[in-house]
């Protein structure tokens, strides 16, 4: 049984209910990855952040799996290991790299913000999905909203060599043709196992290329460890989970403008955290995002089936 059809079947009042909580969720668990990616690169290299990140992960949820007793079919085992390396391989290692390169937080939440208008271009034709007059308008305008948002940043001087910014785009590239298969092929399991089977992947990807490069062995600082509990915690049972969960409740479009909303949020993280100031640019690049998620939201979106 597949994620869309579990929430299909939920009462119409309880899913109107949950829906709101689950955009807002996504948005903040989603923009913490970025917070994430800054914290970790402190202390390690991208691969040994995301072999640890990913090694912790897959064994809890495999244990998990295994102690239900679950099973997959062989389909649906390939293509979420196929969305796995896709979603979580090809996403974060370039989100990741480019923090540790010197990219900003900001900057590359706003280049992963270009998610919506390239994945709702991209679905219209391959999925057949139906975009109203007002969410183009909403996706184009939240796309000008996340460039007020990081405009300050684009224009000022970074440590960030120029092919650094190519990671990000890679990473949203590269999430879109997760969330496209995903859509496309509507693999069967459950929330909890179709995590398992991606990070599981995801580990070996990444503890490869760690014991390859040799930087498997973490370092001793409680930084790294604190680091390695937020993004496992916080954007991969957070924030993977409730993007499935959304996607599966929703379309594309509607999910993919709630990604505008990660940039503003980011900024807001590092203020809290960092003491990053935030001016008067990403205040109204929020307000700008806001409404064009009101406008993508609110219009109909119909999926085929």
């Amino acid at each position: 049984m597949s994620l869309s059809h579990i929430v299909s079947t939920a009462p119409t009042h309880r899913r109107n209910l949950v829906t709101p909580l689950l955009a807002v969720g996504l948005v903040v668990m989603w923009s913490s990855g970025f917070v994430g990616a800054e914290l970790g690169t402190r202390h390690a290299t991208t691969t040994t952040l995301l072999a640890w990140r990913f090694l912790i992960v897959a064994v809890i949820l495999a244990a998990w799996c295994l102690w239900r007793g679950s099973r997959m079919r062989r389909r649906d085992l390939a293509l979420h290991a196929l969305i796995g390396l896709l979603a979580q391989g090809g996403y974060l290692y370039g989100v990741v790299a480019a923090a540790e390169h010197g990219v900003s937080a900001g900057t590359s939440a706003l280049v992963a913000a270009l998610q919506p208008m390239v994945a709702t271009a991209l679905a219209v034709p391959l999925l057949g999905e139906q975009v109203r007059g007002r969410q183009v308008l909403g996706l184009a305008g939240g796309l000008g909203g996340v460039g007020l948002v990081v405009g300050a940043d684009l224009l000022g001087t970074h440590a960030a060599p120029w092919w650094g910014y190519l990671l990000p785009l890679g990473a949203m590239l590269s999430l879109v043709a997760a969330t496209l298969v995903e859509r496309r092929t509507r693999p069967g399991g459950n929330l909890v196992e179709a995590l398992a089977v991606q990070c599981s992947v995801s580990a070996v990807l990444f503890v490869g290329l760690a014991a390859v490069t040799g930087t498997l062995a973490p370092p001793a600082e409680p930084g790294f460890w604190a680091a390695v509990a937020w993004v496992v915690t916080l954007s991969t049972l957070g924030g993977y989970g409730l993007y499935w969960v959304n996607l599966a409740r929703t379309g594309v479009a509607r999910v993919s403008a709630l990604l505008y909303l990660t940039p503003p949020t980011t900024m807001l993280w590092t203020w809290w955290m960092f003491g990053d100031p935030v001016g008067p640019g990403p205040l109204v690049g929020l307000g700008v995002c806001l409404a064009a998620v009101w406008l993508v939201r609110s219009g109909t979106d119909t999926m085929s089936t």
